[in-house]
């Protein structure tokens, strides 16, 4: 090549070609790579910072990997968690199902005493009950003025009221009405008989006193056809309570007469009685009374000492009898009333009214007492005392034709238990005062002196006008009961102390007995609020035993025992003599039960111990003990040391029950549910420090991807070209090659020139 010569023109232009052509080179090698700077040799300091920069983000990104890994495993410990205290809540449930089923024994170990008269409202009782005097108003006789005082003796029926027809006559107007005369006349005439309307028909009817008299046609029925209670005499039926029928007879042969007609209204007021044996009837005038009579043309109507006489029935028949004035078919009434006396209370009581003492029943009846000359005999099951008849049981009978004012207070005292009756067999009662007991009396004011007895306090109520008659209806006569309260002492457990040692660890205590006030105990729920803390409880019957018993959560225990405690003691035990402890008596079906939920405790801690083994990723397993390990950059100095727990039932601080043993009562259930409770909270601590390293782990994770994008952003600025500039670059050498490649042809022409000339 030496030999050639080249112009300089040429030469320069070859040059500036080789020149542009290797920076078009250049150029096209930066956009080809995106890089400015592709080997040391285009910058040796940006080249060698730009690798290191990325070696670094290529060792960081070497340890996502792990980081990410480590992530899942506290991930898989973490649902492990959830699973255990689901299993745990599950092993709640069935101690709680424990608590709520039926206790497992059916009798609790239980000490007892009998405290007398203790109730629940007052648990020191009585040690006796004294009978109380309570007064009624003061009692007057009937004497004029109303102002002398009753006596014991004062009787409580009055005089006897009589009343006197005048001139009355038979049916022929000249007969004199006597006792012989018949109801109805004879068929066709006018003589021995009641005469045109004054004759009672059948169905006509009399009431005497309340009771009825009913007459009748036709003849009387024989002692063998009268209905079952009622017996036949003459021409009367009787019931033997004082309902009459009277038989009339007939028009052609009368019957019932004037007399029989008295009868019935004497048998009717009480002045007569009757005995009735097989059918037959034998009326009797009651001691002390004076039989209606018809003599002489006139009728006389005698009232009973123990009730008035009122008399109502067909106008005619009572105008014949010459007892009234009216006449017609209507009604007309007789009355005829008593008189009291210095003998008699000075108000009279009504036949029937009654009192109730203490719940027993003492009845006023208008008659003669049974057993009496011309009374009826006792009935079976009764016995007479004085003009009182009584059952034996409180309950009595008060005989007003006699009665007096002791005998009601005998009564009384009978109803009250002050006095008590033995019923003879000959139908008397022997009457006893009970043992401490005084008599009701009524002292020299009148006043009634009533005994409360000690069995009640007592309580009187009463029909009809019996409560005003004995000034028991209050001081204005309105009152509907007279009421006092017995004198009871203080029991005798008043101020003693009753002290029970700790029981299964509940507080030891020491019951005072007292008001109730200042801490001391007179109330069953004063009661069981002290013994509440020391795991007990107190129940007592009507009879007042007193039981103090184990509560429910620890009924397998036995009280005094060795190992649960609540021995008894204290100044009570000298005054009542407790029972020995009873021992706790199981229920079978209960401890059934309870037996299953032992056993599905137990599977429950099976899935808890299998669910720890379980809970791993990539053989790192934080709740079996194993321990993680996660480096967060490429020297290792940055790391994180993750211990792990052993989680199963033992590491929870959970055991396998044993049936008879755990569950069995509520203590024992209570015993698990305080230790699933500790497991509970245990898992609780273990998730949140789990969740704080995830959290730690999860921020290094991102702080890595970010710190790596730094990096390779870093590395990236430093060796990147910029497009734009060697794109232009690239567009300037390309002109500027061209622009060489024409100059480098005007160079040639010269010597094209000659060649042509040597053509």
């Amino acid at each position: 090549m030496s030999g050639i010569v080249l112009s300089a023109s040429v030469r320069q232009n070859l040059l500036s070609l080789q020149s542009t052509a290797d920076l078009l080179a250049t150029t096209q090698n930066r956009l080809s790579t995106g890089k400015s700077v592709n080997s040391a040799l285009d910058n040796p300091t940006n080249f060698f910072t730009a690798q290191s920069l990325d070696n670094r983000a290529s060792d960081i990104n070497n340890l996502l990997d792990g980081i990410a890994n480590g992530v899942q495993v506290l991930q898989a410990a973490n649902t492990g968690l959830t699973s255990l205290q689901k299993l745990i809540d599950s092993a709640k449930s069935i101690a709680n199902q424990a608590l709520q089923t039926t206790v497992g024994y059916s009798t609790k170990s239980n000490v007892s005493t009998t405290i007398a008269g203790a109730t629940a409202a007052d648990l020191r009782g009585t040690t006796s009950f004294a009978s109380a005097t309570a007064s009624s108003n003061v009692l007057y006789n009937g004497t004029a003025g109303g102002t002398t005082a009753a006596t014991g003796t004062t009787t409580l029926g009055a005089t006897i009221g009589s009343f006197a027809s005048t001139g009355a006559t038979a049916g022929d107007g000249t007969t004199a009405l006597a006792g012989t005369i018949t109801l109805i006349a004879t068929n066709g005439t006018t003589a021995t008989g009641l005469s045109g309307n004054a004759q009672p028909a059948d169905g006509d009817t009399l009431t005497v006193n309340g009771k009825t008299i009913t007459f009748r046609s036709g003849a009387a029925p024989a002692s063998t056809a009268v209905a079952s209670g009622s017996g036949v005499s003459g021409n009367l039926v009787t019931d033997g309570s004082g309902n009459t029928i009277v038989y009339l007879g007939t028009a052609a042969t009368p019957a019932a007469n004037v007399n029989d007609l008295l009868t019935a209204i004497d048998l009717a007021s009480g002045v007569k009685t009757v005995s009735i044996t097989a059918g037959a009837a034998t009326f009797a005038t009651s001691v002390g009374q004076t039989a209606s009579t018809a003599a002489g043309g006139a009728v006389t109507l005698k009232s009973s000492t123990g009730a008035d006489l009122s008399v109502t029935g067909k106008a005619d028949l009572l105008k014949a009898l010459a007892l009234t004035t009216s006449s017609g078919a209507g009604n007309a009434s007789v009355s005829v009333n008593r008189t009291t006396t210095a003998a008699s209370l000075g108000a009279t009581i009504a036949d029937g009214s009654t009192l109730n003492v203490d719940g027993h029943v003492i009845t006023f009846k208008n008659a003669p007492v049974p057993g009496s000359t011309g009374a009826p005999s006792v009935p079976s099951g009764f016995g007479a005392s004085g003009n009182v008849l009584t059952d034996g049981n409180g309950n009595s009978t008060v005989y007003l034709q006699a009665g007096t004012v002791n005998d009601v207070l005998k009564a009384i005292d009978l109803a009250t238990g002050v006095q008590t009756a033995t019923i003879n067999a000959n139908g008397t009662a022997t009457l006893a005062t009970a043992t401490g007991q005084s008599n009701s009396s009524i002292n020299t004011s009148g006043q009634l002196k009533l005994a409360t007895g000690i069995n009640a306090d007592l309580s009187i109520t009463g029909s009809g006008n019996a409560l005003n008659v004995f000034g028991l209806a209050g001081n204005t006569g309105n009152a509907t009961a007279f009421t006092a309260a017995r004198t009871s002492g203080i029991g005798g457990i008043a101020g003693k102390t009753l002290t029970f040692s700790a029981f299964n660890g509940g507080t030891a205590v020491n019951v005072t007995f007292g008001d109730g006030t200042n801490g001391t105990v007179k109330t069953l729920d004063q009661l069981n609020t002290q013994l509440l803390a020391n795991n007990l409880s107190a129940t007592i019957d009507a009879n007042g035993r007193l039981t103090i018993t184990a509560s429910n959560d620890y009924a397998s225990s036995t009280l005094g025992s060795t190992t649960a405690g609540g021995g008894i003691g204290g100044t009570l035990t000298s005054a009542l003599t407790f029972s020995t402890a009873s021992n706790p008596v199981q229920d079978a079906v209960a401890q059934t039960a309870r037996a299953n939920l032992v056993s599905q405790y137990n599977n429950i801690l099976n899935q808890i111990d299998t669910t720890s083994q379980d809970s791993s990723f990539n053989g790192v397993n934080l709740l079996n003990g194993d321990q993680l390990k996660l480096v967060f950059d490429e020297t290792g100095k940055s790391s994180l040391n993750i211990t792990g727990v052993t989680y199963n039932s033992k590491g929870l601080g959970l055991a396998a029950l044993t049936v008879g043993v755990d569950f069995i009562d509520n203590a024992a259930s209570n015993r698990v549910l305080t230790n699933l409770n500790a497991a509970s909270s245990t898992l609780r601590s273990e998730a949140s420090a789990l969740g704080s390293n995830l959290s730690v782990v999860q921020v290094r994770q991102d702080f890595n991807k970010n710190l790596i994008n730094v990096l390779q952003t870093g590395s990236s600025n430093l060796t990147l070209a910029d497009t734009n500039v060697e794109a232009a670059n690239s567009q300037a050498l390309s002109t500027r090659q061209s622009i060489a490649v024409s100059a480098l042809s005007l160079a040639n022409t010269s010597q094209q020139s000659v060649l042509q000339l040597l053509r």
